[in-house]
């Protein structure tokens, strides 16, 4: 279990949560690699099966990151995001997924190192689970 390293899959807002990891690697940071990046140009454009299939396709977390409420370019976006968040985390109780495994967070362009924080934070959690048992 020690040598373990969890595959996260992150949806990432084009405006501000991709904005802040391109910060943090511009910047050479130093944050968890073993995630796959999908840039979204909204959270609220994360579609339920889009996790569902993250997960299916063996990932053992799945975060969604997006603007600060308020702070959405599309209005209205991350309140959606959120809507979905919870139904979701309710699906995925029902499958025996752990609501550990998949996070939603709000990160702006600006903050860099709240990114990194998150990412090494969920990274940690996943680490503690193990693997996802399918």
């Amino acid at each position: 279990m020690n040598n373990f390293s969890p595959k996260i899959t992150a949806f990432l807002c084009n405006w501000c949560s991709y904005a802040a990891a391109d910060k943090a690697a511009s910047a050479q940071k130093v944050f968890p690699d073993n995630m796959n990046i999908i840039r979204v140009m909204c959270s609220g454009m994360v579609d339920p099966q889009y996790v569902l299939a993250a997960f299916k396709k063996g990932a053992d977390g799945v975060m969604i990151l997006g603007c600060h409420p308020g702070d959405c370019h599309y209005r209205e976006g991350n309140h959606k995001a959120l809507r979905r968040y919870h139904l979701l985390g309710k699906m995925l109780a029902e499958l025996g997924i752990a609501a550990e495994r998949f996070k939603l967070e709000w990160v702006s362009a600006s903050e860099a190192d709240k990114f990194i924080k998150v990412i090494t934070d969920m990274e940690t959690t996943l680490k503690s689970l193990g693997p996802i048992n399918k």
